[in-house]
């Protein structure tokens, strides 16, 4: 046995099977199975096939693909009981996203190829471990598991220019709720997404974009007391890097694309606010990406708060009293083809619990 201990760990998979190809240790628990011990079924989840075009970059060079998700099975705790899994891992789902590529660079895809670069997300961005499935059942002389075709086994060691492969990568997930996004991520290429079926997956608790939600803050001015406010998410757009050209941005910003996320706040309590609200602002994408605002934009020409014309901030020497309502904007850089998922509020005070939107 081997263990899974998360991304680009290799997994050995240990089958007991008989002759017809049923897991003889299995314990048949879950959505998708049988009563009986050994007749677990992956279910079938409709997802978006459309052949893309990307890239994949290995350690010595940066490959041109056209990728695609072909099919998408959720599994059961059973199909892997037999693999000693990290405690971060257990008790989460194994689903099997089946990709095939063909390479249209000018070298071999060898090794690890482009499936290490998909996951799975959920409806708030939350993404999958993508983890290494090996067959362990060499000796076998037919279907070592009831795994959905491909998913016994590992990929070709080698892809050749022109060549095409179909490989399955194995992504553990949350218990509970549906995936809705299958995305594949390269560092020179960008994002790729894909819809899990509608591409809604399940509500999970977001609130719908633009619902008012009850929160509370507190600052320096109020004395440790919490001060009620309600928290309205405005609008999720898209900018162009343009937008940035006052600032110096990294070699790595300049594939992204700005998102603004304006927010309002109603103060509906005693005491007055400072304008920092949006410190408790927090983005997730679809691609499953914890995405940080830019911060310390200068204050622009037009001298009418921090940021950019397009992304406007707080006004110096203001507060929010009140009764009064105040409206500030963060700013995201997304990678190319990536999306906002989910925008989240954590105010401040005792028991307040954080507020989550869906961004669309």
């Amino acid at each position: 046995m081997a263990g899974i201990a998360g991304a680009g760990v290799l997994a050995l998979v240990v089958t007991a099977c008989g002759a017809d190809g049923t897991d003889s240790g299995g314990s048949g628990d879950g959505e998708g199975a049988d009563s009986a011990k050994g007749t677990s079924k992956p279910v079938a989840l409709t997802v978006e096939s459309t052949v893309r075009e990307g890239t994949w970059t290995s350690s010595s060079a940066t490959q041109q693909v056209k990728i695609a998700p072909k099919r998408l099975t959720r599994g059961t705790a059973a199909d892997l009981e037999d693999v000693n899994m990290d405690k971060d891992l257990q008790g989460m789902v194994p689903y099997y996203l089946t990709v095939g590529y063909t390479n249209t660079g000018s070298d071999a895809v060898t090794g690890r190829g482009p499936e290490a670069n998909f996951t799975v997300t959920l409806a708030d961005g939350t993404p999958g471990t993508p983890v290494t499935l090996w067959n362990s059942n060499s000796l076998a002389t037919a279907s070592s598991t009831n795994l959905p075709d491909d998913c016994d086994k590992a990929g070709p060691a080698s892809v050749p220019p022109g060549g095409t492969a179909t490989v399955c990568q194995l992504v553990m997930m949350p218990k509970g709720p549906e995936p809705a996004t299958v995305a594949y991520s390269d560092e020179t290429g960008g994002t790729l997404l894909w819809k899990v079926g509608d591409g809604k997956g399940d509500d999970d608790g977001l609130l719908a974009a633009g619902t008012t939600a009850d929160s509370s803050w507190e600052d320096v001015t109020t004395k440790g007391a919490a001060v009620p406010i309600r928290v309205t998410p405005k609008s999720v757009r898209a900018g162009t890097l343009a937008d940035l050209r006052d600032y110096d941005l990294t070699d790595t910003s300049k594939n992204t694309v700005p998102w603004y996320v304006s927010v309002e706040y109603r103060n509906v309590g005693k005491e007055k606010l400072l304008p920092v609200m949006d410190d408790g602002v927090a983005l997730r994408s679809a691609g499953g990406r914890d995405v940080r605002p830019l911060l310390d934009l200068s204050i622009s020409a037009s001298k009418k708060g921090e940021g950019i014309d397009q992304c406007r901030g707080s006004v110096s020497n203001t507060r929010l009293q009140p009764n009064d309502t105040l409206t500030l904007c963060t700013i995201y850089l997304l990678p190319k083809g990536d999306r906002p998922a989910m925008v989240s509020f954590e105010g401040e005070g005792t028991g307040v619990k954080p507020l989550r939107w869906r961004a669309s």
